[in-house]
């Protein structure tokens, strides 16, 4: 006997609910197993020290282990390669930098697309760039400095963690506001000790990394790079106090392989920003040089496009190139 046809219906929305169906029990159930949370930085290093926090917080809320994995080289491309290429199911996430947008602009052969093919979950956290120089340095202010670069053109030695880091653009991007030149010393290990003996003069250096030798006197900063003064460094001027417009800073965050799906990534970002709530979490930020910046996948999305865009015309002005 053959079905009525308000049967065949009936049975054929079913089925094309299916899907549907699956994707929510799906992330219902998740995570149903440890999630691995890929920083493609070293251990210790900013990216690290937020994972590990957000980390905490997940495994706690989701009642599985949130292991961080690091898979540091390549101005961080190996590791979101990784990530972009990896089964999109919730159990491969990325924390994604501001490095990501740099190198999305400045890459030309890279084997992933960072827009398209890493899905934005949400903000966690930024920290400003402190323009930091040896305490023997002899500008003691961020006017004397551009007085200084003024009165002798590429006198000074800009260092910073490589060629196209956001250390780099920032530094570029200083130079383009400011009518002023400097030279460029990119670093492939670590470029504190010859801040610190003077051999190279400046370094933006995120506050979080900068804090204990500012602190020790053993480096001055000169301004930090956000629109407003930090709490970790309340002394220490916002260079839109001099250079208006100016900005510039780390920021962190999770992000998924593109097919993701959106139940489960929104469970993220809600725990996320959740977390960003919390006293005690956001004094933890604190204490380290960071702020929390708790942006849902759309805002985070927009952040993203709009730091590669600007990123994007710096490159293209001072003609930045990866040999």
């Amino acid at each position: 006997m053959k079905p009525s046809r308000r049967r065949f219906l009936r049975l054929a929305g079913a089925a094309a609910a299916l899907p549907a169906l699956s994707n929510l029990a799906r992330a219902q159930s998740y995570p149903a197993r440890p999630v691995h949370l890929i920083v493609a930085f070293p251990a210790g290093s900013a990216p690290d020290t937020i994972a590990r926090l957000a980390g905490q917080h997940l495994s706690k809320r989701f009642g599985q282990q949130f292991i961080i994995e690091n898979k540091p080289g390549a101005a961080s491309n190996i590791g979101t390669e990784y990530v972009a290429k990896a089964e999109p199911d919730g159990y491969t996430i990325l924390m994604p930098v501001s490095t990501n947008t740099v190198n999305a602009a400045l890459y030309r052969n890279l084997k992933f697309d960072f827009i398209s093919d890493i899905a934005p979950i949400a903000g966690i956290a930024r920290t400003a760039f402190a323009i930091t120089v040896p305490a023997s340095f002899p500008p003691r202010t961020l006017s004397e400095f551009i007085a200084y670069l003024k009165a002798d053109p590429s006198k000074v030695n800009m260092g910073s963690a490589g060629i196209g880091g956001v250390q780099h653009v920032s530094g570029e991007l200083f130079q383009l506001m400011t009518g002023t030149k400097m030279v460029h010393v990119p670093y492939r290990g670590d470029f504190m000790p010859d801040l610190i003996a003077g051999q190279v003069q400046v370094v933006w250096v995120p506050v979080a990394q900068a804090l204990p030798m500012i602190r020790e006197g053993r480096l001055r900063a000169l301004a930090v790079t956000t629109t407003q003064r930090v709490a970790a460094l309340p002394d220490v001027p916002a260079i839109d106090e001099l250079v208006s417009g100016y900005e510039s800073f780390g920021w962190y965050g999770l992000g998924a392989p593109a097919k993701t799906p959106r139940e489960i990534t929104s469970r993220l970002a809600d725990a996320t920003i959740d977390a960003l709530t919390d006293p005690v979490v956001k004094e933890r930020l604190s204490q380290l040089g960071f702020d929390p910046m708790p942006l849902t996948s759309d805002a985070f999305a927009k952040h993203v496009s709009g730091e590669i865009d600007k990123w994007a015309r710096v490159i293209k002005a001072q003609g930045i190139q990866i040999n």
